[in-house]
């Protein structure tokens, strides 16, 4: 029978809980979210009255944990109006309702007793055949299993979500030696298509898979930086995005982390794992003991190993931990020689080899590093891993490393690297040299535009499974490349339809990038079906190359200028009016030129995380790349007879006045960047290419009739430009807006409105566009967009003058 899951049920409603029933919301289950009921009511609950007999207090517990969920920062939820979809209730008088739930997830305290003590309440209640699974880090799953009925045991195994679930893809799923394999089977396709998760099958060993390989790499890292008397910054700066790693590193990582769940992990891998050839390494440093011991255990507690204090001048100052003297420290500046050398070097494999090849103290960090983890890795298969892809997947979805163990010894070179380990002393196991003997020299291999990867028992390389039904440019780009130039690859997808990707720095647009689209058109038109625009950068596109914009303005360049957005313009107008479909698939930034391009394609296929937005106000400018022209159609769109036409202009005006950005692709549906009814949004960033491509695909086979330029788009003229000047006017009055904040104002409500037309008019896209191209022109000479600017250039940050 087909497995379907319309309501889930979430039984514990702490951090990890309220997240979970909050992603579980997010792609559009109804959830019922439960925990314990309070033992008595507290000072306020008293206060009013009220006993532990009424509800408000009963489910006191479970709605402030939702609450407080729903306050954080970066948000669990997608968009406001979905938290409506979870039902919250407590154990006692609820716990009936999961009869009606087709997926029950345990997410209560970490204790065995505890934890079977509720499975045999929900059993009671449970209906046979309901999946019940549970969120555990690290209890064996067969010992949860044990004592339950046949039914139970055969629907249950762990799903261990990763915190923040919204934001961290991993999802490992850990059967016991009861579970059915068709409900690990569901659960595995389940996880990745509608839970937009990295779905990846562990064994039920101590920590599974990303827990066990991350925690060692920390706990290692933590006794070579003792060992070689690193400081706190110099390893910050060592371990984090200079290696594929996040910003936070190493030890803003544990800060954030907590240094108290660390070291309580650490600790049962220590007793858990007493056959680990590297035990030793999980015992606790000094150092961390001593934190641990003075309640300093990071972001919770305010400080770790870092702090942050307030000086008498009032500005606030990170400090650093001296790891020897156990105190605070000015953050120092870190410079190796190694980091140097590889400054020029942007991408992140051939960045690599130069940094283990290091002469000074990092370079000698880093083999320490990375030997010890390939070592590590190289024995833990087959004990938590019969297939070494999926020790990569778990660290990368889990930890948020580009590239795992396995992938960056291959981008070293195996033979090479191992003898380099074997000199340094390290032992990694036997079968790595096996491999070399049998011919494949490295762990990875690309066959027939799928990845495969070494299978030890039959020690051939074997097709990754899935990996032919997903679309992966980084596989295909050798072989498929058709077209490339500096800033863009085309790259045919098959069945007739191209891709084309930005590779400049965060996907800035710039004359490379739109040479390479009009190439792309040309092509798909005259011998494909259609065009995807899509990457797999860290960021779809941050807009518009600002420095050259800046270097033109600055040089009064005005005709280049002028150029150069025409250029931008014709382009994107392009997009919209060729004579093939062209889907945008974005994903995290598409700010500015970004957005643009995705405001003109007839279909966008959008990533759930995308942080979408018209931000050139703050760069001093209107949107001059057809955004602002976009936007007045919309909202011509948007009217309705009898309706008060001033509120939808108002709007659309105060998303691009005050540079809204949506943060997550429901946002944009609400900001209007992106159109309910023909945009899309997909949860899973690995299947994102693959639904653009049959979008695309679809439309070229339903017979695509090439749109013609608009020339019917009402614009309020004088009726909406007195609503956008008086209200620009008493902005500056209050000291809301500067001064030239006010002329951005008073140019973009020129452009929305049509200009000085004494009553609404219709006007043509193209009328819209000049209008937009001379505003942008025009803020571009004054002396306050150029300061602007030249802050973004430098520091990153928008000058508010």
């Amino acid at each position: 029978m087909k497995r379907r899951i319309k309501k889930v049920a979430v039984l514990g409603s702490g951090v990890m809980g309220s997240r979970i029933a909050c992603h579980f919301a997010n792609v559009g289950l109804d959830v019922l979210l439960l925990d314990i009921v309070p033992r008595e009511p507290n000072e306020s609950e008293k206060a009013k009255g009220l006993t532990v007999d009424d509800k408000a207090v009963r489910n006191r517990i479970v709605n402030d944990a939702l609450t407080a969920s729903l306050k954080s920062n970066p948000s669990p939820i997608y968009r406001k109006s979905f938290a409506k979809r979870i039902q919250t209730g407590n154990f006692k008088d609820d716990l009936k309702q999961i009869a009606h739930c087709d997926w029950i997830v345990e997410v209560i305290i970490e204790n065995l007793d505890i934890k079977k003590s509720l499975f045999e309440k929900v059993e009671k209640v449970r209906k046979a055949g309901t999946l019940i699974t549970s969120n555990t880090s690290g209890i064996p799953i067969n010992f949860m299993a044990e004592g339950r009925s046949d039914d139970f045991k055969k629907h249950f195994c762990g799903t261990h979500f990763f915190n923040p679930p919204r934001y961290l893809p991993l999802l490992e799923i850990i059967p016991s030696k009861y579970t059915a394999p068709e409900v690990t089977e569901f659960l595995m396709d389940y996880g990745q298509r509608f839970l937009g998760k990295d779905t990846v099958l562990c064994k039920d060993t101590p920590a599974f898979i990303a827990n066990r390989v991350g925690v060692y790499s920390i706990m290692a890292l933590f006794h070579i930086v003792e060992e070689m008397g690193l400081s706190v910054d110099e390893v910050d700066k060592l371990t984090g995005p200079i290696i594929g790693r996040p910003k936070s590193a190493t030890f803003r990582t544990c800060d954030v982390v907590g240094l108290d769940t660390l070291v309580h992990v650490a600790n049962g891998l220590k007793a858990g794992a007493p056959k680990d050839e590297k035990n030793a390494a999980f015992a606790v440093p000094d150092y961390v003991s001593k934190m641990v011991e003075k309640g300093w255990l990071g972001s919770k507690s305010k400080q770790g190993f870092y702090k942050k204090v307030t000086g008498a001048d009032g500005k606030s100052e990170i400090l650093s931990l001296n790891l020897k003297t156990q105190e605070y420290e000015p953050k120092q500046r870190v410079k190796f020689a190694t980091l140097e050398m590889t400054k020029p070097i942007e991408d992140l494999q051939k960045r690599m080899p130069v940094l283990l090849q290091g002469k000074d103290k990092a370079g000698e960090f880093y083999r320490k590093m990375f030997f010890s983890i390939f070592e590590y890795v190289t024995n833990r298969i087959p004990e938590i891993a019969d297939e070494l892809y999926k020790i990569d997947d778990a660290v990368c979805a889990g930890f948020g490393w580009k590239i795992g163990p396995f992938k960056t010894w291959d981008i070293l070179g195996v033979e090479n690297t191992l003898n380099q380990m074997k000199a340094d002393g390290f032992s990694p196991a036997p079968w790595v040299e096996e491999m070399l003997a049998s011919g494949s020299k490295s762990f990875y291999s690309q066959k027939e535009g799928a990845k495969s990867y070494f299978d030890l028992p039959s020690k051939t390389q074997k097709l990754i499974p899935g990996a032919d039904q997903i679309l992966d440019l980084d596989v295909i780009r050798e072989t498929n490349t058709i077209w490339k130039n500096s800033g863009t690859t085309i790259t045919n997808l098959g069945d007739g339809i191209l891709n084309i990707e930005f590779h400049t720095k965060m996907n800035t647009i710039g004359g490379e990038v739109l040479a390479g689209i009009n190439k792309a058109i040309d092509l798909a038109e005259a011998e494909y079906e259609g065009l995807v625009i899509s990457n797999t950068g860290d960021n779809f596109s941050a807009g518009a190359n600002v420095g050259m914009i800046f270097m033109m303005a600055v040089e009064q360049e005005y005709d280049e200028l002028d150029f150069a957005i025409r250029a931008f313009q014709k382009t994107m107008t392009r997009l919209r009016f060729s004579s093939i479909p062209v889907v945008v698939a974005p994903h995290n930034l598409a700010l500015g030129g970004g957005c643009e391009m995705s405001m003109h394609a007839d279909k966008v296929v959008a990533h759930a995380e995308l942080y979408m937005g018209l931000v050139e106000f703050g760069v001093g400018v209107i949107p001059g790349g057809g955004g602002s022209k976009e936007f007045a159609l919309r909202c011509s769109d948007e009217f309705r007879e009898g309706d008060v036409k001033i509120n939808t202009l108002r709007n659309r005006f105060l998303t691009i006045g005050q540079a809204k950005v949506a943060t997550s692709a429901y946002e944009a549906f609400d900001l209007g960047y992106l159109r309910e009814g023909i945009d899309e949004v997909v949860v899973s960033r690995k299947l994102q290419l693959t639904r653009a491509k049959e979008v695309v695909l679809q439309m070229a086979k339903n017979g695509y009739t090439q749109p013609q330029p608009r020339t019917d788009i009402t614009v309020l003229g004088q009726e909406g430009l007195g609503i956008v000047y008086v209200g620009a006017d008493s902005m500056k009055s209050g000291a809301y807006i500067s001064e030239h904040d006010q002329l951005i104002s008073e140019k973009l409500g020129f452009v929305l409105c049509g200009g000085d037309l004494s009553e609404a008019t219709q006007v043509s896209e193209q009328y819209l566009l000049d209008m937009e191209r001379r505003a942008f022109l025009e803020l571009c000479a004054e002396r306050k967009t150029l300061e602007r600017l030249e802050s973004i250039i430098k520091t990153g940050k928008v000058l508010r003058n």
